[in-house]
């Protein structure tokens, strides 16, 4: 009897793994990208349906932790630091687990995103952020459950999930405001360390005015506390080709001093052979 059971359930098995034919998901999963102001906002989550039940109380009870849609956890991702609700949010992915509430929801972003339904334990400590918010009556019932960025503006929108004839609206502020102004202080600044750096490496790779090059490059070496070993090689390389010699047997020097410190031997032998290239003693 055993045996026969084996074979019949091995035959089951084999009849699944082959099997070419593709149904349909009873909760099948969407991916929302939103834009709100510089920060770019994704919704990953699986879509179950009312098909004729009462969802809030009976098929997801009050006052329990709930995986918030269906199959694997929900997923918010934020490209940059964020508040929701005015808790602060660092960058990153999160599994958004609710407390559903006849008056209140609690929602949690959670970091842990790989969960299918809710931890087996709850890590308190993986709790980056956990918000009150009051939910709504909306007059359209949603048949499918929905996650959703609305009310968009250039510094913030809101969270939304709606299920039924409930919707939950989270807020969320993104720092829109303080990227402009820093990216608008820069610029108007002048260029930077980095800037000056790049130019004179192309003027010198591109065969272009060598005279430019040594001059970016000075000013990109004044900007930066503690050059590299990379780029005090490239600065003897302008050295050398304006016909600076001692500048670039300094530079030199001080470039492969830095490569034996890193242990990068490439480096230790390429600054070895332009020193004996230009006479160093």
């Amino acid at each position: 009897m055993k045996r026969t059971l084996f074979l019949f359930l091995a035959l089951c098995a084999g009849f699944a793994a082959n099997a070419q034919i593709a149904t349909p998901q009873a909760s099948p999963a969407a991916k929302v990208t939103q834009v709100v102001g510089l920060t770019d906002v994704t919704l990953e989550y699986s879509r179950p349906a009312m098909r004729g039940r009462t969802v809030f109380g009976d098929l997801v009870p009050f006052d329990k932790m709930w995986r918030t849609g269906a199959n694997k956890n929900s997923i918010v991702t934020f490209s940059n630091d964020v508040k929701v609700a005015g808790k602060e949010l660092k960058a990153g992915s999160y599994a958004i687990f609710t407390v559903p509430g006849e008056a209140v929801w609690e929602v949690n972003f959670y970091t842990n995103t790989e969960n299918w339904g809710t931890p087996e334990s709850w890590d308190a400590s993986k709790v980056a952020a956990v918000v009150k918010i009051n939910p709504t009556t909306i007059a359209d019932k949603a048949e499918s459950f929905t996650l959703a960025i609305n009310h968009i503006s250039d510094n913030g929108a809101h969270l939304e999930i709606s299920w039924d004839t409930t919707k939950v609206a989270i807020p969320f502020e993104v720092p829109t405001d303080a990227t402009v102004m820093e990216g608008i202080s820069k610029v108007m600044a002048g260029p930077g360390a980095g800037d000056y750096y790049a130019s004179a490496v192309y003027y010198l790779n591109s065969g272009k005015d060598i005279k430019q090059a040594k001059e970016w490059m000075d000013k990109a070496m004044s900007m930066t506390e503690k050059p590299a070993f990379w780029q005090l090689r490239q600065q003897s390389l302008i050295y050398a080709k304006a016909g600076d010699k001692k500048g670039a047997i300094e530079a030199a020097k001080k470039s492969l001093a830095a490569a034996e410190i890193a242990k990068n031997m490439d480096y230790v032998k390429m600054n070895k052979d332009s020193l004996k290239e230009w006479g160093a003693k």
